[in-house]
């Protein structure tokens, strides 16, 4: 099973902060599509990618057990 975490609109257009999914070794890019697929309004643009609090490429193979997180972009000032 695999964690997946959401923050900010993404956890609005869901309307859940995290989903426990059944799949394994799919990548991070094939994950997005997963989720939408599910949910046409939702993009994951500008959104950055996290497995297990280390920031990866949508190349990246998601295993078993790995917790995804998409962190918005932040600004400072």
């Amino acid at each position: 099973m695999i964690t997946v975490l959401f923050f900010a609109e993404i956890r609005e257009v869901i309307g859940l902060d995290r989903i426990i999914i059944k799949k394994d070794r799919i990548t991070v890019l094939q994950l997005k599509q997963y989720f939408e697929s599910k949910y046409p309004l939702l993009s994951f643009e500008p959104f950055m990618t996290a497995i297990n609090e280390s920031f990866v490429t949508d190349e990246e193979m998601i295993k078993d057990q790995d917790t995804v997180a998409f962190i918005p972009p932040v600004s400072g000032g």
